[in-house]
C-alpha cells in the first residue's frame, strides 16, 4: 500500500507521515482468554521461563554479587509516584486512581528492561548447551558448575551474536561474556558511545554500522547464520526475549498485592510501555494478560520519529512495513526506540491485546525528563519518558478521553497506572548531567509540557 492508500484505510497515517503527536485506539482489540486460547505460548511457557531464572539464581549472585539481595533475579521497585501526580495535575492532567512507576530503569547490571528478556534468552541457549554436553545432569543441577574450567573453555568456543540499538546489546553482551562466550553485539548508528564503551570494556565485540537498526539485525543475522558456532538472539522473533520479558508479570503481581492492589474489573491496570521493535513491550503484555487478563490495559509508546509497531498495527502489515515507508527517517533522541521495523512475533501474537498507542516528540520526552528529575528525583533515558508523555497523551487527547469514557468514575478512581521505566539507570554521570542540562533548557522553553500534535 503506498501513503495515500494506509491513510485511506486509517487516518493515523496522515499524522504519522508528518511526525506529528498522536493517539490511537486500537480498533480490534479483543478480550484476553478469546486471544490467548489461540496462540501456540501459554502461561506454561511464562511458568517455564521463570522457573529457568530462578535455577541460574545462584550462578547469577556469584558472577554479578550486587544480585545477591535478589537471590540473582533481574528485579526493580515499583514506585509509587505521588509528586509527579502531582505536577500534572497541576498542569491540566485530569488523573484518577493511582500513579506508579515499574523501575526496569535501575535494574542491577544492565540498568534496563531488556535484562528480563535478554538474560533469559542466555540462559536458555546457555541451559541447552550444558546439558547437551554433559556440563549439567539436568535442571536439578546446580548451575554453578557452568563457572568450571571445563564448561568456561566450552563456551568459549562458542558465540552470541546480537543486534542492538543500545540496550538489549548491553544485556546480551554483559551476561554472554560473563558465562564466556564469545559475545558480539551488532550496533547502529543510533546506539550511544558510552553504551559500546561499557560492552567492549566487558569483552564483548562491537561492530558499528552506520545505517539504522534495520542493517544491524539483517548484517547480524547473516553473520550468526554464517557460522556454525554462533547464536544469534534475534530481537524480532525471539520466543527467548519474548518469555523472559513475560515473566515479569509474576513479580509485578507480588508488588502489586504489597501495595493492597489487586486489578480486576472494579480496579482496572492501565500500562504505559516505551516501544522499540516490540520485543520488551509485547512480552509484558503477554504476561500481564495472562496474570490480570482483561483487567490489564496496554498501551505503547512510540517516538513520533520511529512509530514503527504503530504503523504496523494500523496497517495490518506489521513487519511488512517500515517508518520509512511512510516518509519517516527514525531518528530520535531516544535511542533504544529508534527502529524502523517491528517484530513480525510481537504485531502477530499480541496485537489484539494493546489498547492503543501513543507517539510523542523528542521535545515532550525530554521535558518529561526533566519534570520527573524535579519531582521524584528519579533519572531515566529519554526513551524511558515515552511512558510520562504518553500518559499525558491519553489523558489529554480526544482519543484518548473517549477511550477512558469507557470506564465508570468509580473504576477510574479505584484504578492504577503503571509507567514503564525501561533505562537510564546505568547512563554515566557526565552523560546524565549534560541530559539534564538540555532538559531543563526545553522544559523551561516551554513549561507546560501538555500534549500536543507538534
Amino acid at each position: 500500500m503506498n501513503l495515500e492508500q494506509l491513510i485511506e484505510k486509517d487516518g493515523v497515517f496522515a499524522h504519522l507521515s508528518r511526525c506529528e503527536e498522536t493517539v490511537w485506539i486500537n480498533p480490534g482489540r479483543l478480550p484476553a482468554k478469546e486471544v490467548l486460547d489461540t496462540l501456540s505460548l501459554g502461561m506454561a511457557d511464562i511458568e517455564d521461563a521463570y522457573r529457568r531464572m530462578q535455577r541460574f539464581g545462584p550462578l547469577m549472585c556469584e558472577l554479578f554479587p550486587e544480585l545477591k539481595s535478589l537471590e540473582g533475579a533481574p528485579e526493580s521497585p515499583l514506585r509509587r509516584t505521588e509528586k509527579l501526580q502531582e505536577a500534572l495535575e497541576k498542569e491540566g492532567v485530569p488523573i484518577s486512581g493511582s500513579l506508579y512507576m515499574k523501575m526496569d530503569s535501575h535494574l542491577d547490571v544492565a540498568g534496563s528492561v531488556k535484562a528480563r528478556g535478554g538474560f533469559h534468552d542466555v540462559m536458555r541457549h546457555a541451559e541447552q548447551l550444558a546439558i547437551e554436553n554433559g556440563l549439567l545432569d539436568g535442571t536439578g543441577d546446580d548451575y554453578r558448575k557452568l563457572l568450571s574450567p571445563a564448561a568456561r573453555t566450552f563456551f568459549a568456543g562458542r558465540k552470541v551474536q546480537v543486534a542492538s540499538t543500545g540496550n538489549l546489546g548491553m544485556s546480551i553482551g554483559l551476561l554472554a561474556s560473563a558465562l564466556g562466550f564469545k559475545a558480539v553485539v551488532h550496533m547502529s548508528a543510533d546506539a550511544k558511545q558510552w553504551k559500546k564503551d561499557r560492552l567492549r570494556n566487558a569483552g564483548a565485540e562491537v561492530i558499528e554500522y552506520k545505517g539504522d537498526y534495520g542493517r544491524a539485525i539483517t548484517d547480524g543475522r547473516a553473520a550468526s547464520e554464517a557460522d556454525p558456532s554462533s547464536y544469534f538472539v534475534d530481537d524480532e522473533n525471539s520466543t527467548g526475549l519474548f518469555l523472559g520479558y513475560a515473566a515479569a508479570a509474576f513479580r509485578l503481581r507480588e508488588q502489586l498485592a504489597q501495595e493492597n492492589v489487586f486489578p480486576d474489573k472494579d480496579h482496572p491496570l492501565f500500562l504505559y510501555l516505551p516501544c522499540g521493535v516490540g520485543g520488551a513491550p509485547g512480552g509484558i503484555t503477554f504476561g500481564v494478560t495472562h496474570v490480570f487478563g482483561d483487567a490489564a490495559h496496554c498501551f505503547f509508546c512510540e517516538p513520533t520519529h520511529a512509530p514503527c509497531m504503530l504503523a504496523g498495527l494500523a496497517s495490518g502489515l506489521h513487519d511488512g512495513i517500515s517508518v520509512q515507508d511512510i516518509g519517516v527517517n527514525g531518528v530520535t533522541e531516544a535511542d533504544g526506540l529508534a527502529v524502523g521495523r517491528p517484530s513480525r512475533l510481537v504485531g502477530r501474537t499480541v496485537g489484539p491485546l494493546i489498547d492503543g498507542e501513543a507517539t510523542v516528540s523528542d521535545s515532550h520526552m525530554m521535558r518529561d525528563l526533566w519534570r520527573l528529575w524535579k519531582t521524584e528525583g528519579i533519572f531515566i533515558e529519554p526513551s524511558s519518558c515515552a511512558a510520562v508523555s504518553a500518559y499525558e497523551a491519553l489523558h489529554l487527547s480526544d482519543a484518548g478521553k473517549e477511550f477512558f469514557e469507557r470506564f465508570t468514575q468509580e473504576q477510574l478512581q479505584g484504578s492504577v497506572h503503571i509507567l514503564w521505566s525501561t533505562g537510564g539507570g546505568k547512563v554515566p554521570g557526565t552523560i546524565r548531567q549534560d541530559y539534564l542540562e538540555k532538559a531543563e533548557s526545553i522544559f523551561e522553553q516551554r513549561r507546560k509540557s501538555l500534549w500536543k500534535r507538534s
